[in-house]
């Protein structure tokens, strides 16, 4: 089972609607500012989003690990099955089926347990990074004068050209991580040994 981390390839944050306006009275008359921004890629680029990924993917490696393992095992017994079928006896033929048939079932449970846990935790990652992401978004919108932004991720986006002077995906970014700082990872030493009682005379 190949679990990759793509942030912000997750659907559970962004089934945001697909345009996100700012509309006021004063902006209706006022002209028309349009920018688009890529959220799939904005969560994604955010220093905080690499470092979920990190995270995750150092979270979830044991499972995949053991699911790489069990398939291995599930391959050799099917090998085996296949190339003895003359010289394994019938007793050999039926244990290894039924192991093999044993493992292939945990196999598709662990599996999908797996699966289910990692999206479960990647849409809280995105669900977290995209509500703070939404807030300097909007703050970036009003101060730069933006009546309406587009988001170009979504698989129903409408966005067929934006010209690039008006994809602010960058400038969010780099103002989340302004916003959003990520600390950096505290390295502790090991507390050194007490040492040994003197021993009583």
């Amino acid at each position: 089972m190949k679990m990759r981390m793509a942030v912000a390839v997750l659907a559970a944050f962004l089934a945001t609607p697909a345009v996100w306006a700012q509309a006021g009275a004063a902006s209706a008359q006022a002209s028309l500012k349009v920018g688009v921004i890529n959220v799939q890629a904005a969560i994604a680029n955010t220093a905080e989003g690499k470092l979920a990924a990190a995270e995750l993917q150092s979270q979830f490696a044991p499972r995949q690990t053991e699911l790489q393992n069990m398939q291995r095992q599930i391959e050799d017994d099917q090998t085996r099955l296949r190339t003895g079928q003359s010289t394994l006896s019938d007793d050999e033929k039926a244990r290894l089926s039924r192991e093999a048939d044993v493992l292939g079932r945990n196999f598709q449970r662990k599996s999908q347990d797996a699966q289910d846990d990692y999206t479960a935790a990647q849409q809280d990652v995105v669900g977290r990074i995209g509500r703070k992401l939404m807030d300097v978004l909007e703050k970036y919108a009003k101060d730069n004068g933006y009546t309406v932004m587009l988001d170009s991720s979504g698989q129903q986006s409408t966005v067929l050209f934006w010209a690039s002077q008006i994809d602010v995906t960058q400038e969010i970014v780099r103002l989340y991580d302004q916003t959003y700082p990520v600390k950096a990872a505290v390295t502790t030493k090991p507390a050194a040994p007490k040492p040994a009682p003197a021993p009583k005379p």
